[in-house]
């Protein structure tokens, strides 16, 4: 995610984003944390409904084809892996791009659609961090 989102920075959430458009792979949603609405996570679409997905030491293929991850830097790389599954219905398989210690779906499974309600859209604070998200 570009610039790279800290713990604490202030960005602009696109809410409408999804009531008039898709989630696309790639994208940085903001949804309710699964096992408890008060929290939010921001993470990236990796997996859309119906995608077979396999995660093989860090290394990511979705529908059989390797995923091309210019977006998680070397130093943030794991090698965790999960077994191969089908995106199901309505769901979203997400990952941080700091996946050494990103809690993500490899931890609490896909994303249900109705728990998403944003796009990142721009970070505004920390000046230096100042930036639209990738």
């Amino acid at each position: 995610m570009l610039p790279v989102l800290e713990d604490q920075d202030r960005l602009f959430i696109n809410k409408m984003a999804y009531r008039v458009g898709e989630i696309h792979r790639g994208d940085v949603v903001v949804f309710l944390y699964p096992h408890d609405h008060e929290k939010s996570y921001i993470k990236r679409v990796i997996g859309l409904p119906g995608d077979d997905l396999r995660i093989d030491h860090g290394r990511v293929s979705v529908n059989s084809r390797p995923l091309s991850e210019q977006y998680v830097p070397p130093r943030y790389q794991d090698d965790r892996s999960e077994p191969e599954m089908v995106i199901p219905p309505n769901q979203y398989f997400v990952m941080g791009d700091h996946r050494s210690i990103s809690s993500d779906s490899r931890d609490f499974g896909p994303v249900d659609r109705s728990l998403i309600y944003g796009k990142a859209a721009f970070v505004y604070w920390p000046m230096e961090q100042v930036g639209v998200v990738h």
